[in-house]
């Protein structure tokens, strides 16, 4: 009489020692139809054992501090920041580091600050980039053009606050980038196409901005903006940090949330990689819509453009360059590269126009700004008064806008460090060189939108009724 074959069931295996997920369904099912029992069982098996957990590094990696306290303030800052870096520095895939002058926290201890970059070995890990993929800046040099009459034709045709523009004023969505997002797992769904339609051509709040100037050398009126990829990024990145977080339980359960990874080297890291050079793309067609709408509208020419990204990972060899909040100095970071790098400080201060080479401390990289040494919070708190007259005392003679027509304390020149200090450890710590700045004219920002938004409204008219 031919022997029953016994059924293996998924406590069998957890038996043996692997771990239960999705494999062990499909698993179960090949071995009961074959009847694997033995050496072939132990065989098949074999594929799905999962590997020794990663544990963090015993020691933080060393990296370049280009960074230094001026004052009480900003020592506080600073040590804040070093201490981040310092538990960031132990997460088992990291080989490099450095940290920029316009450095400031940015989370939890252990959170990649503002201004700091993170080189890591085939892994990407998308809390290291955060969720304003691809922040960047564009200039577009108009010639002799009046200023007023660029930053008047920008405040017509840009877009700031929340959401996306209705059906009527979105640009038309280029066909060939609409093929990278249907073509890629991460891009290709109806909510994440729809934002991409929707906020092109859209900035975003915070501290993104419109800038408009004059060349220091040539006085060419220049229009410099700043915003990363909006909805479409901000989706991509959550879709990230799931994916990261099912691989850090697998592989390195002791690594900080923040910081797992994806492995390049599975399907979901190329898909991934592949993912941000779409937003990427994106990104700059946000810019260049919004440029190029101001051209047309008064008919002037272009005389030159470039750009740079200063929030994103840039990929060399199998090394990963995470950088959030610095900007990239050498060529090889950026395929597209034409023309030097650019650096905002604040509304008041000229944007730099720099370039650079990449040396030991700097790892290849700038200071993306002027960054801060407190909170927007503790800022708002210590800025007591009228709103409009310290808006008036820290904008005297620039024409300073806001979208949603509310102030936003919080974007003062008052609320960044100061930017002197900053160009003077950038020369210090050799951190790019000064070849030309974008003396300021004025500039538009979204504002404190929040304080008018609609849920905002309907609470004061219910308070109004009941009182």
């Amino acid at each position: 009489m031919e022997k029953e074959h016994k059924i293996i069931t998924g406590t069998d295996l957890i038996n043996k020692g692997f771990k239960q997920g999705k494999w062990m369904k499909d698993a179960l099912e090949h071995i009961n139809a074959h009847q694997l029992t033995g050496e072939p069982l132990v065989a098949y098996l074999e594929q799905f054992r999962s590997l020794p957990e990663i544990d963090l590094l015993p020691e933080p990696i060393a990296y370049s501090k280009n960074i230094k306290a001026e004052n009480e303030l900003e020592q506080d800052n600073v040590q804040k920041v070093m201490q981040s870096m310092d538990t960031l520095m132990r997460t088992p895939t990291v080989v490099n580091g450095a940290v920029m002058p316009d450095a400031c926290p940015a989370g939890p201890q252990g959170t990649i600050p503002v201004g700091g970059v993170v080189v890591t070995k085939n892994a990407i890990h998308p809390g290291m980039h955060s969720a304003d993929i691809c922040c960047s800046v564009m200039l577009t040099n108009f010639g002799k053009v009046d200023p007023k009459l660029i930053l008047n034709a920008a405040h017509e045709s840009t877009h700031f606050g929340p959401g996306g523009r209705d059906r009527n004023t979105q640009f038309r969505f280029p066909t060939d980038l609409l093929t990278e997002f249907e073509n890629n797992m991460f891009l290709n769904d109806k909510q994440m196409i729809q934002a991409a339609r929707a906020h092109l051509g859209t900035q975003g709040d915070g501290n993104h901005f419109l800038f408009v100037g004059k060349s220091k050398k040539t006085g060419d009126t220049m229009l410099v903006t700043h915003h990363g990829s909006r909805g479409p990024g901000a989706r991509l990145y959550d879709k990230g940090m799931k994916i990261a977080e099912r691989f850090r339980k697998e592989i390195s359960p002791k690594t900080l949330k923040q910081n797992a990874w994806i492995p390049f080297n599975t399907e979901e890291g190329q898909n991934y990689w592949n993912a941000l050079q779409v937003i990427r793309k994106w990104t700059k067609k946000n810019h260049e819509v919004i440029h190029d709408t101001v051209a047309k509208n008064l008919n002037i020419n272009i005389e030159n453009r470039f750009w740079n990204e200063h929030n994103f990972v840039f990929k060399v060899g199998d090394l990963f360059y995470h950088a959030k909040g610095a900007t990239p100095l050498d060529a090889k970071f950026m395929p597209d590269i034409t023309g030097p790098r650019l650096i905002p400080l604040n509304m008041a201060e000229p944007v730099l126009i720099v370039e650079g080479e990449t040396n030991a401390n700097n790892l290849g990289f700038a200071p993306h700004g002027a960054g801060r040494n407190v909170s927007r919070t503790q800022h708002r708190k210590s800025k007591i008064g009228d709103d409009f007259k310290i808006f008036k005392e820290e904008t005297k003679g620039l024409d300073v806008r806001f979208f949603s027509k509310e102030i936003d304390i919080t974007e003062l020149p008052s609320a960044y460090k100061n930017a002197h200090t900053v160009r003077e450890q950038m020369d210090t710590f050799q951190l790019g060189k000064v070849i030309d700045e974008v003396m300021p004219y004025g500039c538009i920002m979204a504002g404190d939108w929040q304080k008018n938004a609609p849920w905002r409204k309907k609470r004061r008219k219910s308070k109004r009724s009941k009182s």
